[in-house]
């Protein structure tokens, strides 16, 4: 049995496509560009998502493409992509942001009239649906994170199409995996529990301001450091994961791990709690979706009477996000997974091709709180103290049909 198997078939059961398990869907990410995109490969992706998704992708030896991206989700806008742009990349990969799905019927559609790979970054949308069918079914390959559901911290997969391409990506996984160490099965295994003995015990402002004095947080800001010079080097070793591991693995040292029995037990468990996660999310973003807040894209689909969708994070729009975030601390309340600035303007033409339009992604960016659906009530009583006001875009935005309702059943 190859390595993760019976992790691997539980998600082949979820998605209906062949799963590879991987300790990361960062790692998973890294195998599909490898696999689909070939050195030098030009990448169309939003510039509103995870600097370490740049770096997988500089990694891959590729040059990430900029688009623009809608100013209501942060995904990219398939419309607004210039046609010399579209006849220019070799591949196009998707961010999904927070759970709320990027237009992947039209992006299907144009990758398919140009012959290019669809790789789909599901990290944030297990449990989405369009139109009936799962993100991460879409595309060529789809990169999945068990440690962004069910409290997991660790775990990946990456779904591809049929059997033979999972075995030809097994055997690359396991030339990138790196020996396990028991120290790092234990942390992996006692961090989420850790985690919800913080939020069980209301230990969250004070536990997160004692990391915050002690330098324990691996970031400053929103964005890490580039070290511009010492990633101009690594250009010359690319394709490399090593080379880029310092970056890659920020937030995650044991990315590339070779888990042992005792993490892929535990994931096991987790994933088999997925569902009740899925609803409780769902329940969330209901009650979120209702708020001033809310992504007109979200509240519109709550008028329209589509189901809620399980985001990892609900995209709220306000004004002064960066001082909010600091005050909600005091109410327990610790704002991650914010993509500011654009990766376009964090990283430079040196390293990107930036958006030809970057005016959507800068405000968006600049204004998105994105806010956990598991603390749904926690969070709009916390805005609501802090007299939060809704940001919109001063001029007059068309509103895209982003996520069409899903039938009941999904």
């Amino acid at each position: 049995m190859s390595y993760g198997s019976r992790l691997a078939a539980m998600m082949t059961r979820r998605l209906g496509r062949e799963c590879v398990y991987t300790p990361s869907a960062r790692l998973a990410l890294y195998l599909a560009l490898r696999r689909w995109c070939r050195p030098g490969a030009r990448v169309l992706m939003s510039p509103v998502t995870d600097d370490v998704i740049l770096f997988v992708v500089l990694a891959a030896g590729l040059r990430p493409v900029h688009a623009p991206v809608s100013v209501w989700d942060g995904n990219i806008d398939p419309a607004a992509v210039p046609e010399s742009t579209w006849r220019s990349v070799d591949a196009v990969l998707t961010s999904n942001l927070y759970g709320v799905p990027d237009r992947v019927v039209e992006l299907r559609r144009r990758c398919e009239e140009l012959g290019i790979p669809l790789i789909e970054d599901a990290a944030h949308a297990i449990g989405t649906h369009v139109d009936g069918q799962p993100i991460g079914t879409f595309g060529t390959a789809a990169a999945f994170s068990l440690s962004k559901h069910v409290a997991a911290m660790a775990g990946g997969f990456l779904a591809v199409e049929d059997a033979r391409t999972r075995r030809e990506l097994e055997s690359l996984r396991d030339e990138l995996l790196v020996p396990r160490r028991l120290r790092g099965d234990l942390a992996a295994t006692l961090r989420p529990l850790a985690r919800s003995a913080v939020r069980t015990l209301h230990l969250v402002r004070p536990v997160w301001r004692t990391m915050q004095r002690l330098g324990m947080l691996e970031r400053d800001d929103y964005r890490m450091p580039l070290n511009a010079p010492r990633l101009t080097g690594c250009a010359r070793e690319a394709p490399s994961l090593s080379a880029y591991e310092p970056w890659v693995r920020v937030d995650l040292h044991d990315f590339r791990s070779r888990h042992g029995a005792l993490v892929r037990g535990q994931l096991e468990l987790r994933m088999a709690a997925l569902d009740g996660d899925l609803a409780r999310r769902r329940a969330g973003v209901s009650l979120l979706s209702d708020t001033a807040w809310a992504s007109p894209a979200l509240h519109d689909r709550a008028a329209q009477g589509g189901r809620p969708l399980p985001l990892f994070r609900v995209p709220l729009l306000v004004h002064d996000r960066d001082a909010l975030i600091e005050r909600l601390v005091r109410h327990g309340v610790v704002s991650g997974y914010v993509y500011d600035p654009p990766l376009d303007d964090y990283a430079g033409a040196e390293f990107v091709e930036p958006s030809p339009d970057p005016s959507a992604a800068r405000w968006f960016a600049s204004h998105v709180l994105p806010a956990d659906p598991l603390v749904a009530r926690t969070v709009s009583n916390a805005l609501t103290k802090e007299r939060a006001t809704t940001a919109r875009p001063s001029a007059p935005t068309p509103i895209p049909d982003t996520t069409p309702p899903a039938p009941l059943g999904q």
